[in-house]
């Protein structure tokens, strides 16, 4: 096993008499050696990485060249033994290149088949992720990843087909969505992403598209175990309200949970790579005890299996302790009080940015205000910085906030977008 898992709870496992609800922090930190055998939750290490490019009619001049120049790009870049395809796709898809591995001859294949790609039609995303998944079917025992750019709308016709799409590609393959341009809708990517375990992003310009795809399939191939998941267990008449990641993002979990077996829930976590760390936010309720009363409220384990085979490759335990001692229970644990506070600070952009698009100027400012002061006090700067787009700061850095008059849409829809995003709490607080 050339990975190792370690995982950590915090929490204030103290409560008032009474009290149900029990949160907890886990971080989650996986660790990797140098060593060249076959990554965990994989046959002899194989990826494969799926290219799902857009070429509608809304995508002919700069942004079909510089697509084309970015696929073009990445194919080169391909190592030898990742396996690779292309789909391309307008109001129907098109598999422009089939299941191959990164061999030369077959880069140059490629090569030639991207080139001769023309944009026209409208916008159908359906049948592309359908397409996609026929060719990561045919290795299910790969690592396997996809990118997805569009620049535009999906068609209104195509909401039943795509939600139908998505249950079918649902933990066979994770997909990062990008967005080129202001043309698409948020929302609807992010939904794909979601359901596919991956990112949303903008692409403010074609001539960044390049620079975009080279660090997404950085991120792909520096995976290296995949088909993990987080099992919860909970005490009998205790159930989970929620669970989701708060660590590098928000990514809410709770939706995606299957129930493995009685007070027992599973929830997907993606691909992992070496070196990396996620944090998770649970939020199990209890029955209430008494003063003095002990009980282990949960237990989260990393489940990895393979070929069938389960192996729990990490475990922490949730507690819960009632108490009349008031400085105990009413102690809120810091990291369990940071990522409250990421939370609310991703939902109030999100508010303000809703009411700002509809005109309600005096709630948007409000919503934007309190997310200013949230990203100053958590130590948020990338997504400070972002706001400081959005509105204007007076006595900077938390001071009266006015909407600015004129705002890019690109710089609204990276907000937007990039709003899920999260910091760690510093390690000197």
């Amino acid at each position: 096993m050339s990975m190792q898992f370690k995982a950590e709870v915090f929490q204030n496992q103290f409560l008032p008499q009474g009290a149900r609800e029990v949160h907890a922090i886990m971080t989650v930190s996986a660790e990797g050696s140098a060593a060249t055998s076959a990554p965990i939750g994989t046959t002899n290490g194989e990826k494969l990485f799926g290219i799902i490019c857009d070429v509608s009619g809304s995508m002919e001049g700069n942004k079909i060249h510089a697509a084309k120049s970015a696929m073009i790009q990445l194919v080169n870049l391909l190592p030898e033994n990742v396996f690779f395809f292309v789909v391309t796709g307008c109001d129907r898809a098109n598999l422009t290149v089939s299941l191959a591995k990164a061999t030369p001859d077959n880069k140059q294949r490629a090569i030639s088949a991207i080139k001769g790609i023309q944009a026209g039609g409208t916008t159908a995303i359906s049948t592309w992720l359908t397409k996609a998944l026929e060719q990561f079917q045919r290795m299910p025992n790969a690592l396997r990843q996809a990118l997805l750019l569009t620049d535009g709308q999906n068609d209104k016709l195509d909401e039943r087909p795509l939600n139908t799409a998505l249950l079918a590609c649902e933990g066979i393959f994770q997909c990062d969505c990008r967005g080129v341009g202001t043309d698409w809708q948020v929302a609807q990517l992010q939904k794909i992403a979601g359901k596919l375990l991956g990112t949303t992003d903008i692409i403010p310009s074609p001539a960044a598209i390049e620079a975009d795809f080279r660090n997404i399939l950085d991120k792909a191939m520096s995976k290296s175990i995949s088909d993990v998941a987080m099992r919860i267990w909970t005490p009998q008449g205790a159930k989970i309200l929620f669970c989701k990641q708060v660590s590098p993002e928000i990514a809410e979990l709770s939706d995606r949970g299957r129930v493995v077996k009685p007070q027992v829930m599973e929830y997907p976590t993606g691909a992992w790579g070496k070196a990396e760390s996620r944090d998770y936010h649970f939020c199990i309720e209890v029955n209430a005890g008494n003063v003095g009363d002990e009980m282990l409220a949960g237990r989260a384990s990393l489940i990895c299996t393979v070929d069938g085979i389960e192996d729990k490759v990490a475990e922490a335990r949730i507690l819960a302790i009632w108490t009349d001692d008031d400085a105990k229970s009413t102690k809120i644990d810091r990291r369990v009080a940071h990522y409250t506070g990421q939370a609310e600070l991703a939902q109030s952009i999100q508010e303000g940015l809703e009411a700002r698009a509809r005109g309600d100027i005096e709630t948007a400012t409000v919503k934007l205000g309190k997310a200013v002061k949230l990203a100053h006090n958590s130590g948020n700067e990338a997504t400070a910085k972002l706001l400081r787009t959005v509105v204007d700061i007076e006595d900077a850095p938390t001071g009266t906030v006015k909407l600015k008059r004129e705002v890019a849409k690109e710089d609204a829809m990276a907000l937007e977008t990039r709003s899920t995003k999260t910091t760690r709490i510093p390690k000197d607080r």
